[in-house]
């Protein structure tokens, strides 16, 4: 059986000031999308990729793989208005093979985390395959609070984590969660919060990686364009 990949790309460039959608910005010598492409297809672990794109963007993302030479990329889909159902168009994409049982895994990752390592994506693939899912996750550098009204109260700190992705799950329970949250109308922030509300499978936390960055804010495109120097010519393997 098979693992196939979701790579999202449906958001926009508002929060970084830019008219274009983030992911298709220039990043070292490529635009930001390539590399999360590029890792994938070159991986031995990955059959079949699907991109999830907003429509106006689709012409630029097909124009993107075809000039990579990405060939494991099998369709490029039109996702929804927020993360969750952009996630759920993906698994659309895929529900006849998972449905068949031709799919083992499914991994989901965000196209604006462009530096996802080989090895951090074929970490979080076996531990989906020992634990059902598998979610890479980053220590929090400072305390955390929880406030709710005056009262105020100090969380575990050391035993929570920011989540990253690629994140990795069972397909065939994977699909069943975004199914169960749309019968029931909710949504999770990331995917392991829809696994872990609508099935039974453990989500095994792996160790993140610190240039596994997201591109969010302004700030985050100086560390990016650091980060590409090391990073050019393909994925870091380690």
């Amino acid at each position: 059986m098979s693992v196939a990949a979701i790579v999202l790309a449906g958001g926009s460039g508002s929060r970084l000031h830019q008219q274009v959608n983030k992911v298709f910005l220039p990043l070292g010598d490529r635009e930001m999308l390539a590399y999360s492409i590029e890792t994938m297809d070159r991986s031995p672990m990955i059959d079949r990729i699907v991109a999830v794109v907003r429509d106006e963007d689709r012409k630029l993302a097909e124009r993107l793989i075809g000039e990579l030479g990405a060939s494991k990329v099998t369709d490029v889909v039109i996702g929804g208005s927020t993360r969750h159902r952009s996630e759920h168009r993906g698994l659309e994409a895929l529900a006849d093979q998972i449905g068949a049982g031709d799919i083992e895994i499914v991994v989901i990752h965000d196209g604006a985390r462009p530096f996802m390592t080989t090895k951090l994506l074929h970490t979080t693939i076996d531990a989906a395959r020992r634990s059902g899912g598998g979610a890479p996750g980053m220590p929090l550098e400072a305390p955390a609070y929880r406030y709710a009204g005056e009262e105020v109260e100090a969380l575990p700190h050391q035993q929570l984590r920011r989540m990253q992705t690629p994140q990795a799950f069972r397909a065939g329970p994977l699909l069943d969660a975004y199914l169960a949250a749309a019968a029931r109308g909710t949504e999770g922030v990331d995917t392991a919060e829809t696994v872990g509300r609508h099935t039974d499978l453990r989500v095994e936390v792996v160790a993140g990686d610190p240039r596994n960055i997201k591109v969010t804010f302004v700030e985050d495109i100086f560390h990016a364009e650091d980060l590409a120097t090391s990073f050019a010519g393909g994925a870091w393997a380690e």
